[in-house]
Order: C-alpha cells, then sequence, then structure tokens
C-alpha cells in the first residue's frame, strides 16, 4: 500500500492575469503582486492609476489568495511551504519575461502587503539591476535578528518603499531596515514614510511609481 501523497507547492499553476500591451510589443513589464486576502484582478487594477504607455502587466495569483500563512515577521520556517512556492512563481515569471526577448533590465517588481515582502524578498535573494523595485506597505521577510546575507548586486536600481508610520501590519524599523539592506545591496532607494495611519495604497506612491515607470520608459 501507497503512503499517502505530498502535497505540491500551494501557488503552482495558479492563474497570472496580464494587461497592458501584450508581451511581444511590450517597452517594460511590471509584475503585480497582491496582498493577503486580496486577489490578482485587485491589484491589477493599478495598471488604470499608472497608466504608462508600452508596459505589459502580470499579476500572479496566490492559491487561498494568501502567499504564506503567518505575519512576515514570523520565523521563516513557519510560512513554509508558501512562502517558497511563492517566490518560486516569481522567478518563473522572470523566466517568462526574459524568454519573451524583455531583459530583467526591463522588468518592474511591485507589491502591496504581503505580496510588497515577497517581492521585496525576492528581489534580495535576486539581487540584479532591474528596471524597478516598489515596496508599498512591506519588508524583507523573517524576525528581526534573522541574517541578511543576500548576494548580488541591484547596480543602480531605482527602489521605492512606502508605509505609514503608524501601519498597523508593518513597523517603520523594517522598512528602514528593507533600505538599509537594499543600499547595502547598491540599489538607488526612496523612503517615504507618512504620518497618515492606515495601510493601503496612497496617492503620493502612486504618483512616484508612475514617475519611475515613465522614466524607464524614456530612457
Amino acid at each position: 500500500m501507497s503512503g499517502p501523497r505530498k502535497a505540491g507547492p500551494p501557488h503552482a499553476g495558479q492563474p497570472v492575469l496580464a494587461a497592458g500591451v501584450p508581451l511581444a510589443r511590450a517597452r517594460a513589464v511590471m509584475v503585480m503582486v497582491h496582498g493577503r486576502g486580496a486577489s490578482a484582478e485587485d491589484i491589477l487594477s493599478l495598471a488604470e492609476e499608472f497608466d504608462e504607455t508600452g508596459f505589459a502587466y502580470l499579476a500572479p495569483q496566490a492559491a487561498g489568495s494568501t502567499w504564506y500563512p503567518l505575519p512576515f515577521l514570523s520565523p521563516i520556517a513557519a510560512n513554509e511551504p508558501g512562502l517558497s512556492s511563492g517566490l518560486d512563481v516569481l522567478a518563473e515569471i522572470e523566466a517568462r519575461v526574459n524568454d519573451a526577448g524583455i531583459t530583467t533590465g526591463r522588468l518592474f517588481m511591485l507589491g502591496f502587503s504581503q505580496g510588497a515582502c515577497l517581492c521585496l524578498e525576492y528581489a534580495a535573494r535576486n539581487a540584479r539591476r532591474y528596471a524597478g523595485v516598489a515596496g508599498l506597505s512591506g519588508g524583507v521577510i523573517g524576525p528581526d535578528g534573522t541574517p541578511r546575507e543576500y548576494n548580488g548586486s541591484f547596480e543602480g536600481t531605482p527602489v521605492f518603499l512606502g508605509c505609514s508610520v503608524a501601519d498597523p501590519h508593518v513597523p517603520r524599523h523594517r522598512v528602514e531596515l528593507t533600505s538599509q539592506v537594499y543600499r547595502k545591496l547598491g540599489a538607488d532607494v526612496t523612503m517615504h514614510l507618512y504620518p497618515e495611519p492606515g495601510h493601503t495604497v496612497n496617492e503620493d506612491e502612486i504618483v512616484f511609481v508612475r514617475s519611475m515607470m515613465a522614466s524607464l520608459v524614456g530612457a
């Protein structure tokens, strides 16, 4: 008698929604990663706010609308296998973009909340020149004191970190730590900490990301 079947990666086979121009005609690509309890469709709606000609937008969907089960400050092992599966999804999307003839230097990573944490952890673990990275209300993953032994170099990649100083889910010190980690890896970091309380995407963040996109397409 065979034993119980092992479950596969939880996010494998989940859909990736698309908007904007087709990959074949894209001048740049933005990967948009949703937060806990949200959906790919939700975060893809930001593409209408950015409204940048020449971009293809790709938004993966997490199984059960959650990339990993516990808060991002929990021990890393406690958030497996969801965390590793989510990171694999981003790696697969990057490979898909590269296979379409678009270099990582034209790939923009953006996430909100849990999706921001996933994006920021992925990029830190795979530091190289990206078109840009935007972490909205998030930070690198793991409890305080987690070794940050990342390799590679961002080679001046523009990075935007935006968060409320009174965010109920993301402590200010983690955003500041993320900024330090990214600067050490050679990123050009802009950090905006907002006095208004809340856990949301604000208009200033949209405007800043839009300016990053416009600079890329105009380059």
